[in-house]
């Protein structure tokens, strides 16, 4: 059941846990959606510790110009342990009462999003979540803001990768992100041609995946690229197996953080303004407690705990497809 409470005046906008690329077009669709409806919107800098420690500003119209093409958060994002605490939630609702906000957007993970119902259980501050997260395994919608982003910034980097592996004739292993969630693996696997990929939903099987690139050497090919999610296990584990038993020269390439910066797609700009606008729309119908989310191209929300309670879908279907491909 759905709880209400009457429509906000003043709302605190916060991003919280890893950085997303798309964040900022969320943020500027927040205050400005904000603002169309005559609220007043005050950014919460760095996350829960700003909630905590007081740095907290108003934002207006131009507080928010020229940042929707930009990757990272201008209210700058970070996880606080003091916030998982009773103590740390009665400062934070100390300097709720103070600059008088009677509502929270908070853009981010799961691990946000329930420190967002948690605050709401023990101070009753009304709570909206977006969705941010370039591992796209939040329950409740069809994609995050920054995963598309996440994925195309891996591509274009297996595509250079690519040249020289032909041109040495190697074997690259490219470690990907994805702790619990193979993705971001499974979208770059199919969009780049990959010839192996590991994520964490399946087992790992080393011998099947030599076997793939043994077959594919004696058919004449030459270079190969394996990804490889970061939940799965280590690239360079994957390299030497790879090495021990088919006796090639294997490279690793690890993108990391890399994949969480750079300027956001045309997707994740767009979607991120829906959901920020759609945060609003469901504050001003006196919802709460709820996660915004886009499933089959219609605006959905569910309860905050939707998204760690439930799982994401796994996408049994790419990754079967990225395995027939790669022979």
């Amino acid at each position: 059941m759905v709880e209400e409470k009457s429509k906000p005046k003043r709302i605190g906008l916060l991003t919280s846990g890893g950085d997303a690329p798309g964040m900022n077009a969320a943020i500027r669709a927040v205050v400005r959606a904000g603002i169309f409806h005559g609220l007043e919107v005050y950014g919460i800098y760095s996350g829960y510790r700003g909630l905590i420690e007081d740095d907290i500003v108003p934002m207006k119209e131009q507080s928010v110009s020229g940042i929707i093409n930009h990757g990272g958060t201008i209210l700058r994002a970070g996880r606080c342990e003091e916030f998982k605490t009773e103590e740390g939630m009665a400062l934070a609702e100390k300097n709720c009462r103070k600059h008088n906000l009677d509502a929270l957007v908070i853009i981010g993970g799961d691990g946000s999003f329930r420190g967002g119902l948690e605050f709401y259980n023990l101070h009753a501050v009304n709570t909206i979540g977006v969705p941010a997260s370039i591992d796209n395994d939040i329950a409740g919608t069809d994609a995050s803001i920054g995963f598309d982003t996440a994925v195309n910034t891996a591509m274009v980097c297996v595509d250079k990768l690519r040249d020289t592996a032909e041109a040495h004739e190697r074997i690259f292993v490219v470690e990907v992100m994805g702790r619990a969630s193979g993705a971001i693996a499974i979208d770059v696997a199919v969009a780049c041609g990959a010839e192996g990929i590991l994520v964490p939903e399946v087992e790992m099987d080393i011998p099947a995946l030599c076997k793939t690139l043994q077959v594919g050497k004696e058919r004449g090919k030459n270079s190969f690229i394996v990804i490889v999610a970061e939940g799965a296990t280590s690239a360079f584990h994957v390299a030497r197996e790879i090495e021990e038993r088919l006796g090639r020269e294997t490279r690793v390439l690890v993108l990391g953080h890399l994949q969480r910066g750079g300027p956001p797609t045309a997707h994740d700009r767009e979607m991120a303004s829906k959901m920020g606008a759609y945060a609003v729309d469901l504050l001003l119908a006196g919802k709460n407690t709820r996660m915004v989310g886009i499933q089959s191209g219609k605006m959905v929300d569910h309860h905050l705990s939707h998204a760690w309670e439930e799982r994401a879908p796994f996408d049994e279907q790419s990754l079967l497809l990225a395995k027939r491909l790669a022979i």
